[in-house]
């Protein structure tokens, strides 16, 4: 049976210097996420498109969901498994490429998750990150390959 779930978000550009946009660098990137009952994210564009650095990008923003997405998978997948997780991180990248039209498209996202396993085996560990990928809603809906190269460390 499929279900479908529907998610909102509102984006309220601020980057209005007093001429909107009336040149490319006449006007500001930054911008505000929100969501109902949520902390609001400050945005912008990636300092490479003249956006404000410390201020999220939608390039980070993607990268951060594949990596939460596939983190709250695996969870669900070790816990299925008899894998007790202890501790979870991530160091995500990814690789955007810009076209000659001012375009551009990801090429590929690798998440690099070290987890901390105190029950189950290690390999069984390592290989359910497979099952997660395919679980993950927002890899599953990317048209660019999410490479995975898993670290299973046992607590002490």
């Amino acid at each position: 049976m499929e279900f479908d779930h529907h998610f909102e978000v509102r984006v309220e550009w601020q980057g209005n210097l007093g001429t909107g946009t009336s040149a490319y660098r006449a006007y500001g990137r930054d911008n505000l996420v929100t969501a109902h009952d949520k902390a609001p994210i400050d945005g912008s564009s990636a300092r490479a498109f003249h956006g404000s650095p410390e201020r999220w990008n939608p390039e980070e923003l993607l990268i951060a969901a594949l990596s939460e997405c596939h983190m709250l998978s695996y969870l669900h997948v070790a816990t299925s498994n008899g894998i007790i997780v202890t501790a979870y991180e991530d160091d995500a990248t990814g690789t955007m490429r810009q076209t000659p039209d001012g375009g551009g498209y990801f090429t590929s996202v690798t998440l690099r998750p070290v987890v901390t396993i105190a029950a189950g085996d290690p390999e069984l560990a390592r290989s359910i990150h497979a099952e997660a990928s395919a679980k993950c809603f927002i890899a599953s809906s990317v048209n660019f390959p999410v490479n995975h190269e898993p670290t299973i460390e046992i607590a002490a």
